[in-house]
């Protein structure tokens, strides 16, 4: 219940536009999904986990789902890259900013997104 109002809160502070799109963050218990979403045209311009197909044999190879989730955060940096995103806005999606949420971030900070 906590998660939900944190998220709820969050939420009317938080949206993406075309210049700096928002990534959000889900995490269930043996996977985290990212997804860069512009809110202005209700789209996804992209998503990632640690079950794409191009990232699972570095993902499985890491020892904790910590490591997995920096990444996914990598993986979702290069893609934005690729599609000339270098800003965007973090929604932590109600979660803490603490272990796999917080490697994602730093993963994508790694790949060279700026937020």
């Amino acid at each position: 219940m906590k998660r939900w109002e944190r998220r709820k809160r969050r939420k009317k502070k938080i949206m993406g536009t075309p210049e700096r799109p928002r990534l959000v963050v889900y995490r269930s218990l043996k996977y985290i999904y990212g997804q860069i979403v512009d809110d202005t045209r209700q789209k996804t311009l992209l998503g990632a986990s640690n079950l794409s197909k191009e990232i699972r044999d570095k993902v499985k190879e890491a020892k904790t789902r910590v490591e997995a989730s920096r990444i996914v955060g990598r993986y979702i940096a290069q893609k934005a890259r690729e599609k000339n995103i270098k800003k965007i806005v973090f929604d932590r999606n109600g979660y803490k900013y603490h272990g796999r949420v917080k490697a994602l971030a730093e993963g994508a900070r790694e790949g060279g997104l700026e937020f």
